[in-house]
């Protein structure tokens, strides 16, 4: 049995390039130090005395710069290479969030974390070409899991210690997340040496893509899939938004034990995702595994009006958003590498990213505000009714695409 469960871990961590790894840890080095964002709110509320909703709003400044960063950094990949510009992204976002620490006017925090937001997201799209350059075509969803492994492992180290640390001075956590991005700016340098030229990929005799030459903005499929895509980002980023609060307020848990809920998230995702991913790719349509974890995505914020607040509560919720992320978003990677090409990959990676910055204007702008009219349980359950509506749009463009790639078939 033991055996059988190493060679599993072998077989779904094998085959991926040196590259594909060392830029994984640099990701690991990065979100080690993510401990501002989920204290942001509070933050804001507990330690500057802040309403909720002035909260939401300096969130949905972040959410606002990162779609603007989000499409900069699509083109800007494009021109100077992905290279470039993830070194660039990490290094001055690193002095931005130490700069984002000594601001305590709700203005001055605001332009601040616009600016950070701004920089650091023109990060993602730069950072998603990297993995299609490193990686095969025949392992890219597990790439895209082993950069999320190096992410979410990080960041279940990051806000158990930033728990620790805002429990002495908030002050703390914006230097440790400074000087971490930083830290992987420079290791970035060091271990991956500048790529100037795209490598040509697949074979257009391969390409049978309905969508791989025509310009993102025009593939109506996927236009519905990023809509879909930025409906479940507004309901999964309440975790880091409003259910901080939650936990603070209503469930009356301490910093640090907060960040120890946060940190079961990044954990198990380190210790499954790689092997769930390895089981289930190729026996179902990508669109298939997403829309079921949106459902789960939907139940973790449903049994809070059911069960009441508590801490076991809490960690059943946690355990149910994370099986739902880990159901859908490297499976949303792979939809969307699969409907790009060489041409417009850019257009494809960049339109995704801006569907998560988008939701990270609308989630605490949305959330705070209905916490703040009706309450946590009036927020919770229309956060179910949006994740049981996007379980039906992903249900239904999984039928949509099933006719597209007939339809080229026969052409």
């Amino acid at each position: 049995m033991i055996l059988q469960a190493l060679n599993l871990y072998k077989n779904a961590y094998g085959g991926l390039s040196r590259s594909t790894w060392l830029l994984s840890v640099v990701m690991l080095i990065n979100r080690a130090g993510t401990m501002v964002l989920p204290f942001m709110t509070v933050y804001l509320t507990q330690d500057l005395h802040y309403t909720i909703e002035q909260a939401g709003a300096v969130m949905a400044c972040f959410g606002l710069g990162a779609i603007i960063g989000a499409f900069a950094g699509g083109q800007l990949t494009d021109k100077f290479g992905f290279s470039t510009l993830q070194f660039w992204s990490l290094f001055l976002n690193g002095f931005m969030f130490i700069l984002l620490g000594q601001m305590h006017s709700i203005w001055g925090i605001g332009a601040c974390f616009f600016a950070l937001s701004v920089i650091g997201e023109a990060f993602r799209p730069a950072n998603a070409a990297a993995i299609v350059y490193y990686s095969a075509p025949e392992n890219r969803t597990r790439s895209y899991s082993l950069n999320r492994l190096a992410i979410n492992l990080g960041w279940s180290v990051g806000p158990a210690i930033g728990g620790v640390l805002a429990s002495v001075s908030y002050g703390l956590l914006f230097w440790v997340d400074g000087l971490t991005c930083i830290a992987a700016a420079i290791l970035l340098k060091v271990l991956l040496p500048p790529v100037k030229k795209i490598k040509t990929e697949e074979k257009k005799t391969q390409d049978t893509r309905p969508s791989s030459n025509q310009s993102a903005y025009r593939d109506k499929t996927y236009i519905w899939f990023v809509v879909f895509v930025t409906l479940n980002a507004v309901c999964f980023f309440q975790m880091f938004s409003i259910l901080p609060v939650y936990y603070k307020e209503v469930v009356h848990l301490e910093e640090w034990e907060i960040g120890l809920v946060m940190a079961i998230n990044g954990l198990l995702i380190a210790l499954i995702e790689m092997v769930l991913v390895f089981k289930l790719e190729g026996k179902h349509p990508p669109l298939y595994y997403i829309a079921r974890g949106v459902l789960l995505t939907g139940a973790s914020f449903f049994i809070f009006n059911m069960l009441g607040p508590s801490a076991w509560v809490v960690i059943i919720a946690m355990l149910l958003i994370t099986f739902g992320e880990m159901f859908s978003m490297p499976f949303m990677n792979t939809f969307w590498i699969k409907r790009s090409g060489d041409s417009n990959r850019g257009q494809y990676a960049a339109l995704y990213t801006i569907a998560y910055s988008a939701a990270q204007v609308i989630a605490p702008t949305v959330g705070s505000k209905m916490v703040q009219s009706y309450g946590f349980t009036s927020l919770w359950y229309l956060v179910t009714g949006i994740s049981v509506v996007v379980f039906m749009g992903f249900s239904w463009l999984q039928q949509k695409s099933v006719k597209e790639v007939e339809i080229v078939e026969v052409s």
